[in-house]
């Protein structure tokens, strides 16, 4: 992993659209299957929208039918943080870019079972899909 990247809050707003800011600095949510990116059988991976690291393989993306984009696994271990989120009255696990602090998603133990066994609950305007990678 590449040294950890901190910007103000004005190079943040700067850098992303309004939704991304909300989602990734905010930790906002977007709408369930507002997102772009659907299943698809096409190599590449998906990147950090705030600092372009690589967060996940389309090749371990599956269809939970949750609304959100969900992957079995990071595209490395290191590559993501994992935190609790006690936030609306839950406790969940909050799933962030190791190397920006951008949030993600969640993290939940109900994924394929023949796999990893979890389900990486991503929102869409927080990664950018590379073809081809």
């Amino acid at each position: 992993m590449r040294s950890k990247i901190q910007k103000s809050d004005a190079e943040w707003r700067e850098k992303l659209t309004p939704e991304q800011y909300r989602v990734t600095r905010e930790k906002g949510t977007e709408p369930a299957f507002s997102g772009k990116y659907h299943v698809s059988d096409e190599h590449g991976i998906y990147h950090c929208v705030c600092c372009n690291a690589p967060l996940f393989e389309n090749e371990h993306k599956y269809e939970a039918g949750c609304g959100w984009p969900s992957f079995d696994r990071p595209f490395t271990p290191q590559c993501v943080a994992e935190q609790t989120d006690t936030s609306h009255g839950m406790r969940r696990t909050e799933v962030t870019c190791a190397r920006c602090d951008a949030h993600l998603g969640h993290v939940f133990p109900d994924g394929p079972p023949e796999t990893t066994g979890l389900r990486y609950c991503i929102n869409s305007v927080a990664i950018d899909f590379h073809a081809g990678e």
